[in-house]
């Protein structure tokens, strides 16, 4: 049984010109780095430009990229990095979202439930939108992205502590503000 390439390997294939490579890698994360810019920026139009330009950089930084850290720290960081572009370019990055992820419903479930599901999910949408930015970031890079808290202050250009911080806050208000919804 074959082991799937890590990623730092895949995108050091992709600089020696093997496209395939770039497919693997763009496949695996594509979906992930959208999410995180969809629920960081909360205007779809604006994520997927954010998005599109991302992977561009990723396209055109391939001759000097070098494997120092996780590919998805590198990954995210370039997503971040055009998200801070995006917002400096644009003051009105705030509008709201016109999107609700995980909308269908599983045929399976009984109506209650996936109303109560529905319900929920708005209620998480406006505690992060309501979250200082920075916070919000934090968070996103750890439940979209998965990323360790180093990954995250590397991503965000923080210390550790400094990332462990906010996320610690940002779960705090998203609790209380779930949790006095729900109430």
């Amino acid at each position: 049984m074959d082991k799937a390439p890590d990623d730092s390997a895949l995108m050091l294939r992709y600089c020696d010109g093997d496209v395939e490579a770039f497919e693997v890698l763009y496949r695996r994360h594509n979906d992930a780095v959208y999410r995180y810019l969809l629920r960081l920026c909360q205007h779809r139009d604006s994520a997927e430009d954010i998005f599109q330009e991302a992977w561009s950089k990723i396209v055109r930084a391939r001759g000097s990229y070098r494997p120092t850290a996780k590919f998805t720290t590198f990954l995210y960081r370039v997503a971040h990095n055009c998200f801070i572009d995006h917002v400096r370019r644009n003051k009105r990055h705030t509008q709201i979202a016109d999107v609700e992820p995980d909308t269908q419903p599983d045929p399976a479930d009984l109506p209650e439930t996936e109303t109560e599901r529905s319900l929920a999910r708005r209620r998480l949408e406006a505690a992060l939108k309501d979250l200082p930015e920075e916070q919000r970031d934090v968070f996103l890079l750890r439940e979209e992205a998965g990323l360790s808290l180093d990954q995250i202050a590397a991503v965000t250009d923080t210390n550790r502590e400094t990332a462990k911080s906010r996320l610690r806050y940002a779960v705090a208000k998203l609790r209380a503000a779930v949790g006095e919804e729900s109430t």
